[in-house]
């Protein structure tokens, strides 16, 4: 949270981007036209915005935000709120089989915003291209940051849907209502990954603005992108085999980032989730918001806005975004402080005789624990909205105390300017790990692994009750190298990722790059619907459910250029 930034990312109305009727009808309209600016000032203006762009969805269209994508439609979390019907489309997203392409919500509004992304990103470029070099010293750079940018939104559409379209901003509207969906995985992969490698070749390794781009995060982010591009897929998204050249890439990647020695953990994981420690040493590329920058309401994160405890009095909505049990369960540890793999969710954890991970209590609202770090107003049952369709647990990573300097309530939806992390020195980390793992070399793997366990076990600094006791009985200790088999070691990978990522949206698409979605979701489905009977009639369908559809919507208006995913 933070008054300027960028230029507070075009608050004061430079450019003013209007709506459409069709993602691939969107053009970027204003006072100013491209074709209007011709002078380096007027143009960093529309890479401002393109910066704005990326964090520039909402609520029902949200395309930064996973938790309706990445967690609800995994074992994490519930989607939580006023019973099933109550914004209905996420609740088909939990029980898999109830997407259709005609969800305008979500499905729909999520592409169509994400699309407006590249648009701004692609007009951008055209601008900044038509800029001699020696009138614009920064011309290179200001290319590289727009191309990291429309990458990340290619990236991120390619997770939910898989078969995309791409331009670039060559393309003219003709060129793009005649590009397909057809690209073959590979090639959509390396085309995203070609703006990551200008970007790593173009930009400098530190920028004076803490928002921008750098080297270092263009590799972080290749690595990323290598990384679940070497899980090879069917067309019908099964695993078919790992490039072992792949990942080798990711360690290379990886490896640059660490030595650069710009990033490291956070002494405590909270320091992620906290306006007050953002922009940290463990942030790596980050959306920014903002608050108390001029503007009326400053530009805040809004599509995390229905996830606050309902019945508190201090937020008074909307209860979305319910932890699951079996999160909850997956947090408890054995006598050798460390994961209980095969017998975790046979029976409900009782919380007060079990030992647990300590990032249970940096994850869930649970009754009478502090939330979100303030032991003066403790969770509570009766903060929970329909406990007898989701349960009491509760969400609150990238939630706010309504004390926080970066909240802001408007009407009953809350915002925050606390920035959102996309890249983050504990992801690379577990990135690397997985690598070594899957290259048949899990010793490499197993000091990195505890690293991010040893941090776990620091992080009990802000989790005190108010008479100075903890609220769990914390126990988390470093594996060892015995029996440290390569099948052992990627369970381990698996199980640290989900906790150390738990409701950040990360575990759906981990498991579907693992190629274990279909056997880890019907698995959670048989035992939760026996705790959660809405979930009675979810199923998860291999070949059909690991992406979402294409909107209907864009197929009938590229006359059907584009094909439907599998299954729909």
């Amino acid at each position: 949270m933070k008054k300027t930034t960028i230029a507070a990312f075009i608050t004061s109305g430079l450019l003013l981007f209007g709506s459409c009727k069709k993602a691939l009808d969107y053009t970027p309209t204003g006072v100013l036209s491209s074709t209007d600016l011709t002078s380096p000032t007027a143009v960093e203006g529309l890479v401002t915005a393109a910066y704005a762009a990326i964090g520039n969805g909402d609520m029902i269209g949200p395309i930064y935000s996973n938790w309706a994508y990445g967690s609800v439609r995994s074992d994490d979390a519930y989607k939580g709120g006023g019973g099933t019907g109550d914004v209905g489309e996420v609740d088909a997203l939990e029980h898999y089989n109830l997407v259709t392409p005609t969800m305008d919500a979500f499905v729909s509004r999520t592409w169509k915003n994400l699309f407006k992304s590249i648009s701004r990103a692609n007009v951008a470029l055209r601008a900044v291209n038509g800029i001699a070099d020696a009138s614009f010293p920064m011309k290179k750079t200001r290319l590289a940051e727009l191309r990291f940018l429309r990458a990340h939104t290619y990236f991120t559409m390619k997770l939910l849907y898989k078969n995309i379209p791409i331009f670039d901003e060559n393309a003219s509207d003709q060129d793009i209502l005649a590009t397909s969906n057809n690209l073959s995985n590979e090639d959509s992969w390396n085309k995203i990954a070609a703006d990551f490698q200008y970007a790593i070749d173009n930009l400098p390794t530190t920028q004076p603005e803490l928002a921008r781009a750098n080297k270092v995060a263009a590799q972080a982010y290749l690595a990323k992108l290598r990384l679940y591009q070497a899980y090879t897929q069917s067309s019908t998204h099964q695993v078919t085999g790992i490039s072992q050249a792949r990942l080798q890439e990711v360690v290379t990647l990886t490896q640059a980032v660490i030595a650069s020695n710009k990033y490291a953990l956070s002494a405590d994981i909270a320091d992620n989730f906290l306006p007050e420690t953002e922009n940290g040493p463990e942030s790596i590329f980050a959306i920014q918001f903002t608050i108390n920058d001029g503007t009326t309401a400053g530009r805040l994160s809004y599509e995390d806005g229905l996830n606050y405890p309902h019945g508190a009095p201090q937020y008074g909505c909307c209860g979305f975004h319910a932890a699951s049990q079996n999160l909850v369960n997956a947090h408890t540890t054995d006598a050798n402080g460390l994961p209980n793999f095969t017998t975790f969710n046979n029976s409900i954890a009782d919380l007060n005789t079990a030992t647990v991970d300590p990032r249970l209590d940096h994850t869930v609202g649970i009754d009478g624990h502090p939330y979100k770090y303030d032991n003066t107003k403790p969770f509570s049952n009766s903060w929970v909205r329909d406990p007898g369709v989701y349960g009491n647990f509760h969400t609150m990573r990238y939630q706010q105390l309504a004390t926080s300097s970066s909240y802001f309530k408007q009407g009953p939806f809350m915002g925050t300017a606390k920035n959102y992390d996309i890249l983050r020195y504990d992801d690379i980390l577990l990135m690397q790990a997985e690598a070594y793992i899957e290259l048949g070399q899990p010793l490499n793997a197993l000091p990195i692994i505890n690293q991010i366990r040893a941090r776990a076990a620091a992080s009990t600094g802000r989790l005190k009750k108010a008479n100075g006791s903890f609220p769990s009985n914390y126990k988390v200790l470093p594996y060892t190298a015995a029996g440290w088999t390569q099948a052992y070691a990627r369970q381990a990978l698996q199980w640290e990722r989900r906790l150390e990522f738990a409701t950040e949206g990360a575990r759906f698409f981990d498991l579907v790059r693992w190629g274990i979605a279909a056997p880890t979701l019907n698995a959670y489905i048989n035992v939760e619907k026996t705790r959660r009977t809405f979930l009675a009639t979810a199923v998860f369908t291999p070949g059909r459910d690991e992406y979402l559809p294409i909107p209907q919507s864009e197929i009938t208006f590229t006359n059907g250029l584009y094909k439907q995913n599998p299954g729909y």
